[in-house]
This record gives structure tokens, C-alpha cells and sequence, in this order.
């Protein structure tokens, strides 16, 4: 059970953080292709990406449940990785309804970012 825990967890992470890290990188591809392509691309990695986001909270819980407790500085940790999740959920979720591209540029930085930061986090948190 632990190996399809972690495997569901990881599996996750990798869409959800690399997908964002792709898709940045094809955001002046797409912009050369049309102007509703880079729109059109956001809306069908969200398709997955929500998703995976879901899966990472559950298997998140479900770590946390099967490590216990493992004293004071594995639980300040484990809260800024808390932190953080909350961040990259909720910059996603306004950068997906920005209006403007300043706003999309600065908030899917900060979606990046900190997904990044809490992968970080979790490895830590492993270690």
C-alpha cells in the first residue's frame, strides 16, 4: 500500500508542478500560433491538472496519516508544506480567472513557484 501511496502522490506532482513548468515554457509558442491558443492549452491541462491537485491533497492526507507523528520540527515543516499547497491552489485558481496579463503573468508565476517550493518541501519532508 505504501509503494501505490507514494506512487499516486509522486504521479501527481509530476503533472501538476511539471505540467506547469511545461506549459510556461510553450506560452510564447502557443502565442505565436493564435491568440486564443495559449487560452485554449490552459483550459486542457486544467482538465488534468485539477485532478491531479486532488489526488496530491488525498495521498497528501493519506502520508501524513501513515507517518504519524515524528516530533516538533517534521510538524513545522510539514506546515509550511501545508502553506504552500494552499498558495498553489489558490494562485492557480486566480490566475486561471485573471483578466488582465499582468495579473496571469504574476499569479501563475506565484502558482509555479510555489508548487515548486512545496515539492521541495515534501522532499524534506521524506528525508
Amino acid at each position: 500500500m505504501e509503494t501505490l501511496r507514494l506512487f499516486l502522490h509522486v504521479l501527481a506532482a509530476t503533472v501538476w508542478v511539471g505540467g506547469q513548468i511545461t506549459l510556461a515554457a510553450l506560452v510564447p509558442a502557443l502565442r505565436a500560433a493564435g491568440a486564443d491558443v495559449p487560452k485554449a492549452a490552459a483550459n486542457a491541462f486544467n482538465r488534468i491538472a485539477w485532478p491531479a491537485f486532488g489526488v496530491l491533497l488525498l495521498t497528501g492526507i493519506w502520508n501524513v496519516v501513515a507517518e504519524g507523528d515524528k516530533g516538533p520540527a517534521y510538524q513545522r515543516t510539514l506546515m509550511l508544506k501545508y502553506t504552500l499547497v494552499v498558495a498553489s491552489g489558490v494562485t492557480a485558481f486566480v490566475h486561471a480567472r485573471a483578466r488582465s496579463r499582468r495579473a496571469m503573468a504574476v499569479f501563475g508565476a506565484l502558482t509555479g513557484l510555489t508548487a515548486v517550493a512545496a515539492l521541495l518541501v515534501g522532499i524534506l519532508l521524506a528525508a
